[in-house]
């Protein structure tokens, strides 16, 4: 069975993505892909060269003659802003349109939202400026700790400090930058990017363990987010033995305050232990302190206890494990493993597959930058952004 023809009105937008698809393509390519008229085609190629987003090259083979002028998407014509905001540290990133850092900084999540917000701004502003050719800014992606209001942009919190509540995040950085924005959950952004990774697997859950606890639910191929955006939020799940223990959140017995970082932290402090953060807490458990050790290893049963009952609810292929805790991750998933085999159904864990992220998956920046890429880089914002009809 052929490829199917693209039908006449195809736009500019549709054109960009086809080159950013197939990576290398001429003019001819386009006309057959396309179906369009030479003049349609070159109207479109003309459009997408005049604003720096494709460049074309005489360099392709041929079978006499002048080799045909090859197009390619630039890269190189634009950047995005990353912003991966964590409860207790977060990451900013200028990126290229292909995804690659240029240049990135971190700073402490501390303070009210809104200075947290003010601090990610300007750091974005230095790294701009420190980027050669003064590329135009086409969007900014933004990934936080808490639930998200995907329509609004708005935010429960930012951090484990004061200030929880309706926090307006993308209006902020609208404001701030003039450009699109697109706001989600940590977990969310990280579970888009693993599935991009793997389209093959439709049913997967992302757990982040680090300063709080979250998971990303893609059931079916696609992101769960729930009614309100709520979906995930395993961290404030009550569990036993917890009652007398507040959580960041303002309630007692949450799943965090047994087994996320900063309850970890405490812990080892109250045992005469305190370590600076949870890179030192890996450290100590990379060196194989028994304390330390332990501590992890019940960390990850008591997630576990949670997330079994996830699935046998969702039935997901694989479970991913990110986030600071995921770095020393052996006795975590260990414990993980543990609790999961033990209350989950023979059916739901038959095939699963519980591993820690692999080395070369995203970083929050690069997963934030991947989100906000397709959504600025889609037929029709692009469309939008050149002016872009059928011809």
């Amino acid at each position: 069975m052929g490829r199917p023809m693209v039908t006449p009105g195809v736009s500019v937008g549709d054109v960009l993505e086809l080159i950013r698809a197939r990576a290398v393509v001429t003019r001819a390519d386009l006309r057959r892909l396309t179906g369009l008229s030479r003049t349609a085609v070159t109207l479109r190629v003309e459009q997408l060269l005049g604003h720096g987003l494709v460049t074309e090259r005489a360099d392709g083979g041929s079978t006499g003659g002048r080799p045909p002028a090859r197009l390619a998407f630039n890269p190189n014509s634009g950047v995005v802003y990353a912003v991966s905001l964590g409860a207790g540290r977060s990451q900013v990133a200028v990126c290229d349109l292909a995804g690659d850092v240029l240049a990135e900084a971190e700073f402490a999540t501390v303070g009210r939202p809104e200075e947290v917000l003010v601090i990610a701004a300007e750091q974005l502003d230095a790294l701009q400026a420190a980027v050669p050719g003064g590329r135009p800014v086409y969007g900014v992606g933004v990934g936080v700790p808490s639930a998200v209001d995907v329509a609004t942009g708005h935010s429960m919190s930012l951090s484990t400090g004061p200030g929880r509540g309706d926090i307006a995040v993308a209006e902020y950085f609208t404001d701030r930058f003039g450009v699109p924005v697109r706001v989600d959950s940590d977990v969310n952004v990280l579970a888009l990017a693993e599935q991009a990774r793997h389209p093959e697997i439709r049913d997967l859950l992302l757990l982040k363990a680090s300063t709080g606890i979250g998971a990303g639910i893609i059931a079916g191929g696609r992101l769960q987010r729930g009614a309100w955006g709520g979906a995930g939020e395993i961290g404030h799940i009550k569990v036993a033995g917890a009652a007398d223990r507040q959580c960041g959140c303002g309630d007692h017995g949450c799943l965090e305050t047994v087994a996320a970082g900063w309850a970890l932290l405490k812990e080892l402090a109250d045992r005469g232990t305190p370590v600076s953060g949870l890179p030192g807490l890996m450290e100590l458990v990379r060196a194989g302190d028994p304390d330390a050790l332990r501590l992890m290893r019940e960390a990850g049963r008591r997630i576990g206890e949670v997330v079994a009952a996830a699935v046998n609810l969702l039935n997901p292929a694989v479970i991913v494990v990110r986030g600071d805790l995921s770095h020393a991750a052996e006795p975590l998933v260990a414990g993980l493993r543990e609790r999961i085999y033990q209350q989950s159904s023979a059916l739901a864990t038959r095939s699963l597959r519980i591993e820690p992220g692999s080395i070369d998956a995203p970083t929050g920046v690069q997963a934030c930058a991947a989100m906000i890429l397709d959504q600025v880089l889609a037929a029709d914002s692009v469309n939008a952004r050149l002016g872009g009809v059928p011809v």
